[in-house]
């Protein structure tokens, strides 16, 4: 169960359902009541409401349900007329405000967007018509990194058609930035904006207050024969502290035997021992808590030249660019052996640990995580009207995020001698501990007494130092042409195209590990660099309080004392089989027809066409060498040689994606849409990556290469193939005038395959020997997999009402679906064999699609008046399955939560307006499960957030 306010719940709930009730019957009320009003056949255009002055929110509404109408496809939208008027922090939160779109969230806000319940790798996603690169590895933006302050305007296509690049099987966002001609005024603009935090009042010594402050620019400018150009420059700074708590438990479960108690490590149990009915139980390698502070600055700077030297030439020039400096101070204790010596064992019909004692070692980590993100991207869109039906339209783009992680560690762990050589009273390097997860969600555990979490003369053993530099680097290059032929007839528009671009994505990982032996020298360094645990009413906020603090140390501190340098250096070798480099091709084109007439006497537009995509993927990996060793008995074992052989991979697909797209003017005031239309996702880049690690069975004395290797897993999947889905909307939008709409859709996708672990043969030289050896990894299966869906969305402002009502408005949306679309763990679900095609059931049922939630709710309130604005927004997200960056993980489920944010705006005067915004009101936290539901590895806690911001316009 998650933790919860009775008083709180009821109150929300209360609050949650009258809203909405509130909202469905005055819309009906307002449709009735307006709908009595105007004639049948009069356009919405004509509506007395357009005589009012609307405000910000108001017009950002509008402006939506009239993108939404007059859009061909199946869309939803978020306008705003004025820079800046998006609402949230990040363009993350605006586009959650959006019908069906939902996203990641923690500390740092709103990152990964998933469509209609569905995960964001199905999802596409363009900056101003083009991709953007990432730098976690997967092809979702982070969203986080870009302000909405520099944006106006965000489309979601929910239909694909032929001119959109490929890879939106949920959708494809396309984020837009304001041209400074279409715009057609001047304007100059500042916001200083000042970021409180109350969480970070816990943390000894540091202030609670950041800020971010925001300058954008626009004019035009007349030069004569050389037409018009205008120009808009958008500049940020952000800079604020993130403190959270948490539980963690490692990335890898393994299924522990049940009937033996161990006196090391639990017995595993194999898929077949599972199936002829050996009980077992799933527990984590280990489980850390952990205390963090984390600072933030980052700077933005978008720029956009327009230039149009007369009536046939458009140019448009833009760059964007982007800088975030992110470090973590992390305060780790460790329970490094969790699966030692369990007895006592309770466990449920799900296979989850409820119960057990166990003996761990027990560890204090002191870490100083640092990133850099660079984020640089533009190019250049060149519009030319050769004739007064034909236009031709080039594009050019280059778009590279670069991640750069540096991470300095120091570990000390428990022995039965203190730093001292005095025994300790548990006289014990692993510790008696107990695993209590009975009584929610909050496993509790607890040590024995005897021990003194808090007392550092405890950590005096195994001291190692390790400096890991991690990075990742996302590239593309892409370049279109496009031509558009104006017909007259029920054919009213021609496009065709082709797209060229090239994505190469890499990685490297250089860690240095560095073991102390010197007892004097941990006594000294022990001594010299303990700090006092550095936050107050740790994990406070959780319903179980076993673990309040530990002894800490600082980790400069460490690293200068036991290696006389803060920063030792890299290895200078940043090979290996960890890193991936990934060249991903692509050439695409395209034909679509647009239409526009009648059918059967009722009026109907849309489009028809089709997309031609060749994908083609080179992956290189790296694996270790190994040598074999003769022993006298005849025997032989296998040991690294430190040298690397490089593995090289090839893939390709070719696809084809038809579409279409047809919307009916039923009545004046109502539209019929249906779309069918293939569509394509392709997988992350960081699964494609082609690195394997061996890993050695235990022991010296083997009769073959196959038996003295344990193992072989894949860092990536590079034959991955793109997830297909042939689909089928049908839409239903009633808009009763500017500000109402009430829509559905019902959308049904049809998949081939999902992903399931496979074994592989591939072929290894070992010491001259080329031997064939199974590898695990992941593939597409054959399966036939769907979703069906329904989204609804209803928006209204209640001018209806008497004064001072009438300043209410509000918007409703909701998305449901159901799949049986299916994701196997790696360790513990099924796997096939590729040549027989023979399933081996697994242990664990399997997880749905990526990001998958049954359930997404948005809820806005807002009102209006005078001077005064304000707004609130809640949000709702059942459970989902997420994978790790990078694929071939385990299964891990994200519990369902929700969020209630809220915004006040004052007009001072025409130019100037304040600003107070408080996110994350409820103080929710964030839950994580692996590999079942219910099993809990994660759970975070962020605190809430305010904002109070000034914001001039001349």
């Amino acid at each position: 169960m998650r933790p919860t306010n009775t008083i709180r719940v009821r109150l929300r709930t209360i609050l949650s359902c009258g809203a909405a009730a509130s909202i469905v019957a005055m819309a009906a009320a307002a449709s009735a009541q307006e709908a009595a009003q105007a004639p049948a056949d009069q356009p919405i255009t004509d509506n007395a409401v357009d005589e009012v002055v609307v405000s910000a929110i108001r017009q950002t509404m509008q402006n939506s349900i009239a993108v939404k109408r007059d859009t061909t496809a199946i869309v939803d939208a978020l306008s705003a007329n004025e820079i800046g008027d998006l609402p949230g922090q990040s363009i993350g939160e605006a586009i959650m405000t959006i019908t069906g779109a939902t996203a990641d969230r923690g500390n740092y806000g709103p990152t990964e967007v998933s469509l209609r319940g569905l995960g964001s790798f199905l999802s596409a996603t363009t900056f101003n018509g083009r991709e953007a690169s990432n730098g976690s590895g997967d092809r979702a933006v982070n969203f986080g990194q870009f302000p909405s302050e520099l944006f106006n305007g965000i489309k979601i296509y929910k239909s694909q058609q032929a001119d959109l690049i490929e890879g939106g099987v949920a959708g494809t966002i396309e984020m837009e930035t304001k041209k400074p001609l279409d715009y057609g005024k001047r304007l100059a603009q500042v916001e200083l904006k000042g970021n409180y935090n109350p969480y970070q009042k816990r943390i000894t010594g540091s202030d609670p207050w950041g800020w971010r402050g925001t300058a954008s620019y626009v004019d035009q400018y007349e030069l004569g024969k050389l037409g018009e150009v205008g120009v808009s420059l958008g500049v940020q700074r952000n800079q604020v502290d993130d403190p959270a708590e948490s539980y963690v438990a490692s990335n890898t479960w393994l299924a522990c035997n049940a009937n033996v108690n161990a006196t090391g490590n639990c017995t595993e149990v194999t898929r077949a021992q599972a199936a002829a009915g050996t009980p077992f139980y799933l527990a984590p390698n280990s489980i850390t808590f952990r205390q963090l502070t984390a600072k933030e600055k980052r700077d933005a700077i978008f720029g956009t030249l327009q230039w149009q030297p007369n009536d046939r030439w458009d140019v448009n020039l833009d760059v964007e660019y982007s800088k975030r400096n992110y470090e973590e101070d992390r305060h780790d204790l460790g329970f490094a052996e969790t699966r030692y010596a369990l007895r006592n064992v309770q466990y449920d019909d799900q296979h989850r640990l409820l119960y057990a004692t166990g003996n761990s070692t027990l560890q204090s980590v002191s870490t100083l995580f640092q990133r850099q993100e660079e984020y640089i991207g533009g190019g250049g869109d060149f519009e030319f009207r050769a004739t007064d039906r034909l236009t031709l339209n080039a594009d050019i783009s280059y778009s590279q995020t670069t991640r750069t992680d540096l991470t300095r560690s120091t570990r000390l762990r428990t022995d039965p001698l203190d730093i001292y050589g005095a025994r300790t009273a548990i006289n014990n390097q692993r510790i008696p501990f107990t695993y209590d997860a009975r009584s929610g969600f909050a496993p509790i555990l607890t040590v024995d007494s005897r021990f003194n979490l808090n007392d550092w003369s405890l950590y005096s053993d195994d001291a190692r130092l390790t400096r890991e530099e991690e990075q990742k680097k996302d590239r593309i290059f892409a370049t279109r042409f496009d031509a558009h032929y104006d017909l007259d007839g029920f054919i009213s528009r021609i496009d065709a195209g082709a797209r060229y671009s090239r994505r190469r994505y890499t990685t490297y990982d250089d860690l240095v590990t560095i073991d102390q032996a010197s007892l004097a020298v941990d006594r000294a360094v022990n001594l010299a660099c303990r700090t006092n645990f550095p936050q107050s009413d740790y994990l406070g906020d959780a319903p179980t309080h076993s673990v309040r603090s530990w002894a800490t140390f600082d980790t400069l501190c460490q690293f200068r004392n036991y290696l006389g340098a803060e920063d030792p250096g890299g290895s200078g070798d940043t090979r290996s089989v960890a890193n991936a480099d990934v060249a991903e091709t692509v050439w695409s084109g395209y034909v679509m027809a647009s239409y526009k007439g009648e059918a059967a006497g009722m009026p109907v537009r849309g489009n028809f066409g089709v997309r031609v995509v060749d994908t083609s993927v080179v992956s290189k990996g790296l694996r270790a060498e190994l040598d074999v060793v003769n022993n006298s008995d005849g025997s032989i074992r296998l040991v690294e040689t430190g040298a690397f052989d490089e593995t090289r991979i090839k893939a390709s697909s070719f696809r084809v994606l038809p579409s279409v797209n047809a919307n009916f003017d039923l009545t004046p005031k109502t539209v019929g849409r249906i779309a069918l239309y293939r569509a394509m996702s392709r997988p992350a880049p960081s699964s494609l990556a082609a690195g394997r690690t061996i890993t050695l069975q235990d022991g010296t004395d083997f009769t073959s290469i196959q038996d003295a290797i344990g193992e072989i897993v894949a860092s990536g999947s590079p034959r991955l193939k793109p997830i297909m889905s042939w689909n089928a909307d049908v839409a239903l939008e009633y808009y009763a005038n500017r500000d109402t709409i009430l829509a559905t859709t019902l959308y049904y996708k049809q998949f081939t395959g999902g992903f399931i672990p496979v074994t592989i043969d591939e072929d290894f030289v070992i010491d001259g020997q080329t031997v064939s050896v199974p590898v695990t990894q992941t593939q597409n299966s054959d399966d036939k997999s769907h979703v069906y869906g329904a989204e609804f969305t209803l928006s209204n402002k209640f001018s209806w009402l008497p004064k001072p009502l009438d300043g209410f408005g509000g918007k409703l949306s909701y998305n449901y679906a159901v799949t049986n679309f299916k994701n196997h763990d790696i360790r513990l679900g099924d796997v096939i064999d590729p040549d027989t095609g023979t399933i081996t059931d697994g242990m664990i049922p399997a997880a749905g699609l990526n990001g998958y939630s049954k359930h997404v709710l948005s809820a806005q309130l807002y009102y209006e008046h005078g001077p005064l604005s304000v707004q609130g927004i809640y949000r709702y997200r059942s459970r989902y399955y997420q994978d790790f960056v990078g694929g071939n993980a385990q299964l891990r489920y994200i519990s369902g939560g929700d969020a209630f944010d809220f915004n006040v705006q004052y007009k001072l005067n025409k130019k100037v307006d304040i600003r107070l915004q408080g996110l994350n009101l409820f103080n929710e936290v964030k839950i994580d499960s692996m590999p079942v539901p219910g099993s809990t590895r994660n759970y975070q806690y962020f605190g809430q957030q305010f904002f109070i911001s000034i914001r001039a316009r001349l």
